[in-house]
């Protein structure tokens, strides 16, 4: 695992993708405590599998046709989270 500043992986980009895209795991810390992992996206990706991309077109699609919740107080929110 390679750990490096905000600050390194802003001027070497090109050379900390390359080594993610080799499988090594990079972590960039920005300040004392966040920290983030640089990690390639391919289709077997939960967030981006084919069935995700559906759904992600379906809630688009009705959206635009208005088929939508509106919500316009702290308690329909509470409703819709169930809380």
């Amino acid at each position: 695992m390679l750990v490096i500043s905000s600050r390194e992986f802003r001027q070497n980009q090109r050379v900390y993708f390359e080594k993610a895209d080799k499988g090594e795991q990079i972590i960039v810390q920005r300040g004392k405590d966040k920290s983030y992992a640089l990690t390639p996206v391919n289709e077997d990706d939960v967030y981006f599998s084919t069935e995700m991309v559906k759904k992600i077109k379906l809630s688009a699609e009705q959206a635009k046709n208005g088929e939508v919740k509106r919500i316009t107080s702290t308690e329909e929110i509470n409703d819709l989270l169930g809380l």
